[in-house]
């Protein structure tokens, strides 16, 4: 009886009790680094994928959406089978992998990991260890980066994949479940792998990357908001200006989601972030983002406060989506 009512009702639906456990593993823990980890074996399958589909001559929109769907059916529908078939079995082994897969698409701790090693760099002053540190996180070019300029990224990095490396992966937990959260795992890793403006993958990855941009849409303005309440009882930090400079400078990030929470971040912690980019060497980007009469993020007290905000901002979006699976309930 007691076993009874510790098992959620349905072994593929969202459980409150399995997403408290899994975050609390991933922040103990951190990512599990083996070589048949789920999302690096769905890029596996989405590279073979990709190579059947160009011989057949598929490699425009057609192509792409055959690739979503393929991948889509064997890993939602594969995983969901898998953790379905144990259930008949043996619900205690059923449940065990629903947890260890859920562990498995959650990142917070690897996040701040990367953020965290450009700090410790930074704070030795050694430029070279930033600069490799750095372009674990981002596209950019490096070699033109100080040190203030390797922070700034790690804070963008850092409020960028709050929303669609954690806060993204809850939303669709919560809503769809076991089989919600894979779905975004998918998308996610075909944005990542596929979803170039290239002539490559312009046609072939459209797909993909609209895709990402829906699944993160509420995720994005969620997280704004999330920081915006976070930054309140933080000393150095305005709530005030995240919400204001998140509403109006979102728009000068590339996309339609990562800038919500870079420029909320940017208010938030009262330091202006971005300024000058280079890729390919091709100055890309000159626009900066936050209040114009607040400092660019220098130091690694600017690091601190945005990387304590992130955690938090991180922790509440969590508590929301344990209350609401609590009320669901």
């Amino acid at each position: 009886m007691a076993l009874a009512i510790l098992l959620p009702e349905d072994i593929l639906g969202p459980d409150f009790r399995l997403l408290a456990v899994a975050v609390a593993l991933d922040l103990l823990l951190g990512d599990p680094v083996y070589r048949f980890h789920p999302v690096r074996l769905i890029g596996h399958t989405l590279s073979g994928f990709e190579r059947a589909l160009r011989k057949l001559g598929w490699n425009g929109y057609g192509g792409g959406i055959a690739l979503f769907l393929l991948l889509a059916c064997l890993w939602c529908g594969g995983l969901g089978a898998l953790v379905v078939g144990l259930a008949q079995y043996n619900n205690l082994i059923a449940l065990a992998v629903h947890l260890f897969l859920l562990y498995s698409f959650i990142a917070l701790r690897d996040l701040l990991r990367h953020g965290w090693a450009v700090e410790d760099a930074a704070r030795r002053g050694d430029l070279l260890a930033a600069r490799r540190a750095v372009s674990q996180l981002v596209g950019r070019d490096t070699d033109r980066m100080d040190l203030a300029a390797c922070r700034r990224a790690a804070i963008e990095s850092l409020s960028e994949n709050l929303t669609d490396g954690f806060v993204s992966a809850l939303f669709w937990y919560v809503l769809g479940g076991l089989p919600g959260i894979v779905l975004f795992k998918v998308v996610s890793t075909m944005d990542s792998m596929v979803g170039y403006k290239t002539p490559r993958y312009l046609r072939f990855g459209w797909c993909g990357a609209r895709l990402d941009d829906a699944m993160n849409w509420f995720p994005a303005r969620l997280t704004w908001l999330l920081i915006t309440c976070m930054a309140l009882p933080f000393a150095g930090c305005s709530a005030k200006k995240a919400l204001q400079v998140g509403w109006r400078q979102h728009a000068r990030v590339p996309g339609p989601n990562s800038g919500w929470s870079e420029a909320a971040i940017a208010g938030a912690i009262q330091r202006r972030l971005a300024g000058p980019i280079w890729k390919n060497q091709h100055l890309v980007n000159e626009v900066w983002l936050g209040d114009r009469s607040d400092p660019p993020a220098a130091t690694g007290a600017d690091m601190g406060r945005a990387t304590a905000l992130v955690i938090a901002a991180a922790l509440a979006a969590v508590a929301i989506a344990v209350a609401s699976l609590v009320a669901l309930r």
